[in-house]
């Protein structure tokens, strides 16, 4: 019988929606876990980590913030794999150091990715990236390339309809982050392996005890709330569809780029890409009970082609399709109170 082999691990961000569900499958896994938080005085975050089975023996937590990097390397010591998991979500105005999200994102990642190197121990980084940073808008934003893949990157200078300044400093902050880490591969001989996966819009069940904003975003079309039923419009306008994933097919695509022998490069996440119409007319079908406004039902029947054969190709397979991604944010959305049964 092959011996099973046990890696050290480092996750940045541990206590969040995608951080605490790969926190518990590392650990279930039987690796040793490094998790990074924001504030380890956060008593329901640390109850949370420490909740996990094998967290006990093999679970060690460290408070860093990307607001300050240099506070992750204690984490990264002595780790084989990194998780760079963690994202600025609003800009810390009172830092003197960083003028918005995209300065903190970017700088973050260099510090990280420079810790991982000086560490001699880590082969490999995997980025927790974003498909808002992968539009096939054409530069000057007028049309959609045919299908969106890893050669995509979102163009800045585009307005949109549906947007706010808050969406667009999130999607600088991670198409720059995601490109300055990728930098990694081309120097120093490729000491350090890096891999960005560009996650579609997570779904499914939470480990937290609130509703994660990602399925906030899908669940809107029931919930009628007008804040993210707009960044749903968005999203469609930015990417020509929907590209959807699971929290469980997310977290085994992070593992997934662990257990190869060598990986690198940028790759796509997503299971399927629906239109907010199929979508829609999914729960509609399915959850009659709830209104859904009649706009959303109209809409574009057809998305652009969203290719994330990518990843398949090196042996990597989705568990969860558009109904089961769906049918578990409902789930959610009802047992944490979000939706009304």
């Amino acid at each position: 019988m092959e011996e099973k082999s046990y890696s050290r691990v480092c996750i940045t961000g541990g206590s969040g929606f995608v951080g605490s569900c790969l926190v518990k499958k590392l650990l279930e896994k039987g690796h040793t876990v490094h998790a990074t938080l924001r504030n380890q005085g956060d008593t329901s975050k640390v109850d949370l980590l420490k909740s996990f089975p094998n967290a006990e023996n093999k679970l060690v937590l460290f408070q860093a913030d990307i607001y300050n990097p240099t506070e992750f390397e204690p984490a990264i010591t002595g780790c084989e794999y990194v998780f760079h998991v963690a994202t600025p979500m609003l800009h810390n105005t009172q830092s003197s150091q960083y003028k918005d999200t995209a300065e903190a994102a970017v700088a973050g990642v260099r510090v990280i990715a420079d810790a991982c190197i000086r560490s001699k121990t880590v082969k490999r980084l995997i980025y927790t990236a974003s498909v808002m940073s992968s539009s096939p808008l054409t530069e000057d934003g007028v049309c959609f390339k045919s299908c969106v893949d890893e050669t995509c990157w979102t163009p800045f200078d585009v307005s949109f309809t549906y947007t706010n300044d808050f969406t667009m400093g999130y999607i600088k902050s991670k198409t720059l982050a995601e490109k300055e880490i990728l930098n990694y591969n081309e120097y120093d001989n490729s000491r350090l392996e890096v891999v960005t996966l560009a996650c579609g819009v997570v779904g499914g069940e939470t480990l937290l005890p609130y509703v994660p904003s990602s399925v906030e975003i899908i669940l809107s079309l029931l919930s009628g709330n007008l804040i993210f039923s707009n960044t749903l419009k968005f999203l469609q306008e930015l990417l020509g569809s929907i590209p959807l994933v699971h929290i469980e097919d997310i977290c085994q695509a992070h593992i997934f780029c662990i257990e190869n022998q060598s990986m690198k490069g940028r790759f796509l996440c997503a299971a399927t890409n629906p239109t907010i119409r199929a979508i829609a007319s999914s729960f509609q079908e399915k959850f009659p009970e709830y209104q859904i406004a009649k706009e959303f039902i109209e809409g574009p029947d057809k998305g652009v082609t969203f290719d994330s054969t990518k990843l398949m190709k090196m042996g990597f397979e989705y568990a969860y399709d558009t109904k089961k991604i769906l049918d578990d944010s409902v789930a959610c959305g009802r047992r944490l109170g979000h939706l009304i049964k």
